[in-house]
């Protein structure tokens, strides 16, 4: 899928637009499973969390239109989002590091069904490895070359410690791999023409910390200014 993203960047497809197109898939897949059969652009956008302007600009870069009095047909948008994010065909991931996170993510459902295939598990603990999660044996990272070689592995995904993340992307990159989904609490070096997305928890558990204190100080007053601070206390 990332490599679609850069291909559809250098398309001429806006980054900004390219983001937002998984969020009009989500929203479209829940209408078709409700059995609508058409849908607007103010209903898509709503669903979506965005404008229905911005909605309407990011489809006309697929060619998508809609038609007026009608809406989109919500099939066939379905099939022109999943074409350009490359959905439409199975993409092998492997995930590094199978702790509570890389066993939480090699058993989530969802995968499969957005054109994603789990094909390898891989960890450096003794302790780990030969365990059987999700229908597939935990290998040792000393293979990992040759499993993304045998499996055919597009994505890596890291869910590894942030002293090992580095290292492991390395050997990713080493062995084809240009596409890489970060939960590691690191920043990553890779080069030029390497697609990595990092996921970062407890940055977003931050930014929602400080959206709840925005509100915190607005219903109170706001926060202390420095004159109405007490004064330091000698030890």
């Amino acid at each position: 899928m990332i490599r679609r993203l850069s291909q559809a960047r250098e398309r001429g497809i806006p980054e900004a637009t390219v983001a937002r197109l998984p969020l009009y898939l989500r929203a479209l897949n829940g209408m078709a499973e409700r059995g609508l059969a058409t849908v607007s652009s103010e209903d898509l956008a709503v669903a979506a969390g965005v404008n229905s302007a911005k909605l309407r600009k990011d489809l006309s870069h697929l060619g998508s239109y809609g038609t007026r009095g009608v809406g989109y047909d919500v099939e066939y948008l379905i099939y022109q989002i999943s074409r350009e994010l490359g959905l439409t065909q199975d993409w092998a991931v492997a995930i590094v590091g199978v702790g509570n996170l890389g066993r939480a993510l090699a058993n989530y459902g969802g995968f499969v069904s957005r054109g994603f295939r789990v094909a390898a598990l891989l960890d450096a603990d003794p302790a780990v490895v030969g365990d059987h999660i999700a229908g597939l044996n935990v290998e040792h990272i000393d293979e990992l070359e040759a499993v993304i070689r045998r499996r055919g592995v597009s994505i890596v995904v890291l869910a590894t410690p942030a002293a090992a993340a580095q290292q492991v992307a390395d050997r990713v990159v080493a062995a084809g791999v240009t596409s890489i989904l970060n939960f590691a609490p690191v920043v990553l070096t890779v080069p030029e023409g390497v697609d990595i997305r990092k996921v970062d928890l407890s940055i977003e558990l931050q930014i929602l910390a400080f959206h709840e204190q925005r509100k915190t100080d607005r219903m109170t007053g706001g926060p202390a200014m420095a004159e109405e601070w007490p004064e330091a206390v000698d030890l």
